[in-house]
This record gives C-alpha cells, sequence and structure tokens, in this order.
C-alpha cells in the first residue's frame, strides 16, 4: 500500500461508476485519482474542495505510464469545522481550489508548497470570517511559486483594503498578476461567485 496527505481540489465525474479526483500531494505533488463507487461506500462529502485527506493506492504514482492511479481508500486527515457549513468560506475554498488547479500541473513534490496550502487550510477553518483571506493567500502563493509581489513596484497589490469595492479590484489585479507570470493561466470561474459574497 502506498499512502500520502492531500489536499482536494476538484472532483469530475468520469462515468458511470468512477469519478477523477485531483489533488495536490504531500508525497508527488499534483496527482489525478480515479475513485470508484462515490455514493455508495465513499461519503461525496469527503472530496470537497480543500479538504485535507490521506489516500491510500494498491500500486504507487507512476509519471511515465500516464495513468490515473486508483484510489483505493482515503480519510479525512483533519476534520473541518466550518470549511463545510459556512457559505462565505466554502465560496474562498472553492476558489482556491480553482486557482491552484489551474497553477499547480505537474507531478513534482514540493513540500514548502504543500504545507503553505496545508496551513493556510487550517487557518481558514479555525478563524473567523475573514474578508481579506483569499487576497493574503494569493499574495503568499505568489512568493511560494517564486513571483512574489514586490511592495514598491506593485503597492496596491498587497496593501489592505478598507471597502467592499478596494477588495475586489485588489482581487481582479492580483488575478491580472497571476495571468502575467504563468503561461495559460486561466481565470477561475468561481471568480464571480467570490466577488457576490465579497463583504
Amino acid at each position: 500500500m502506498f499512502t500520502t496527505d492531500a489536499v482536494v481540489l476538484f472532483l469530475q465525474s468520469h462515468s458511470d461508476k468512477a469519478h477523477i479526483l485531483h489533488t495536490y500531494t504531500r508525497a508527488h505533488g499534483r496527482v489525478n485519482y480515479k475513485v470508484y463507487g462515490i455514493g455508495r461506500r465513499n461519503a461525496i462529502g469527503l472530496y470537497h474542495p480543500f479538504n485535507l485527506i490521506q489516500i491510500t493506492t494498491s500500486t504507487p504514482f507512476n509519471e511515465q505510464t500516464g495513468a490515473f492511479p486508483t484510489l483505493r481508500t482515503a480519510c479525512l486527515s483533519h476534520v473541518p469545522q466550518t470549511l463545510s457549513t459556512d457559505p462565505y468560506k466554502k465560496t474562498i475554498a472553492l476558489f482556491l481550489s480553482e486557482i491552484i488547479y489551474h497553477t499547480l500541473l505537474h507531478p513534482m513534490p514540493d513540500e514548502n508548497m504543500f504545507e503553505y496550502l496545508r496551513q493556510a487550510i487550517l487557518l481558514l477553518d479555525s478563524e473567523g470570517n475573514q474578508p481579506d483571506f483569499h487576497l493574503q493567500f494569493l499574495i503568499g502563493f505568489a512568493s511560494q511559486l517564486g513571483f512574489g509581489i514586490d511592495e514598491h513596484t506593485h503597492p496596491h497589490l498587497i496593501c489592505k483594503p478598507d471597502t467592499r469595492s478596494q477588495r475586489q479590484q485588489q482581487l481582479r489585479e492580483l488575478c491580472k498578476y497571476f495571468s502575467e507570470h504563468i503561461d495559460n493561466w486561466q481565470l477561475p470561474r468561481s471568480l464571480d461567485i467570490l466577488m457576490d459574497v465579497l463583504d
């Protein structure tokens, strides 16, 4: 058996019997797994975006084959307290999961990146409403990716917003900043949803 911790990014329908689980893992970086039997032996709630889970497979991940390893078992490695019930936090989790989904594309282990994601998830889940959480996440995420934001060149991207309109504008500009530094980067579809719930 082969086990690793993982961040859930996206669960995609694949066939009548199978789903594809997109994850970012501690052991291998970005890995997608084939999952069978959701709705029967597996609770679909286990695979909500931004859940921290532990995955077990029968065979090791093999980048060269290109095949999806089959997930044998999965369990929560952190039981979420608010991410599954708070609509505001669920929206942030959906948005940030999509950011990661479009950014961390390769099976390349990065312990520091995984730990950054894990700590961010724990913080989002444990604290009260944090209207600037997604902004601070993106600023830190850019640094993890190697194109951190210079406070002298782009002070408007890292200053603390005071109003809803400032927060929305800063989010748009951060997304633009990512698009300028990552080839073929896609704007998250959940951006408009997040804009609607920003207070």
